[in-house]
């Protein structure tokens, strides 16, 4: 199903244009940017509960991360 959405020559024709350059059709490239729009706004809260974090929380994450990648390297072998 498609639909039509009402934007200024002037916007159609950067989209196009943008479209074009990527070789994507002008439908596949608003899909894409809706893509980056929800990516941002994911990115966003992700920064945001970063920022809420407490000190001891980051530690904490900074610990177990240390802990995974030594037991991924090593594979556990060397305890």
């Amino acid at each position: 199903m498609t639909t039509t959405i009402k934007v200024s020559a002037k916007t159609r024709d950067r989209l196009k244009d943008q479209a074009r350059a990527h070789g994507r059709t002008l439908g596949e490239h608003v899909e894409y940017l809706a893509g980056l729009g929800e990516r941002a706004d994911r990115m966003g809260a992700l920064r945001s509960a970063i920022a809420q974090t407490s000190a001891a929380g980051r530690a904490a994450y900074t610990e177990e991360t240390r802990w995974w990648e030594h037991a991924e390297l090593t594979d556990g072998a060397d305890g």
